[in-house]
């Protein structure tokens, strides 16, 4: 994965231009894109500061207690159609993915399960 560029390139970058020098130069100068440059430009703009933003992080899980457990037992109580666990999942208040309701195919639990 990579990583943002440091604090002292983004003003170094900043300082360039903030002496007038364009923004092309500065990406050549520095060896970085000119759109780094422009996106910096704007972030000093809107915040006031160079930091960057944060990069991935934790994702909440969809399902979780009282969903979760119910689809536990709601996959073990024997085979079901895509279509119509979507509509039991809408049912409860849980959105799904239009793609499901198009799959005809009957699914049964593995073991894991």
């Amino acid at each position: 994965m990579t990583r943002p560029y440091s604090e002292d390139i983004r003003e170094r970058a900043l300082a360039r231009a903030d002496a007038g020098e364009t923004v092309r130069s500065i990406a050549e100068a520095l060896q970085i894109s000119p759109s780094c440059v422009t996106k910096w430009k704007n972030l000093r703009r809107d915040t006031g500061g160079l930091a960057p933003g944060q990069i991935g992080g934790h994702k909440k899980r969809v399902l979780s207690d009282a969903n979760a457990d119910w689809l536990r037992k709601r996959i073990r109580s024997g085979p079901f159609t895509l279509r119509k666990l979507t509509q039991e999942l809408a049912a409860r208040g849980i959105k799904t993915d239009v793609r499901a309701e198009l799959a005809p195919v009957v699914w049964t639990a593995p073991r894991w399960i």
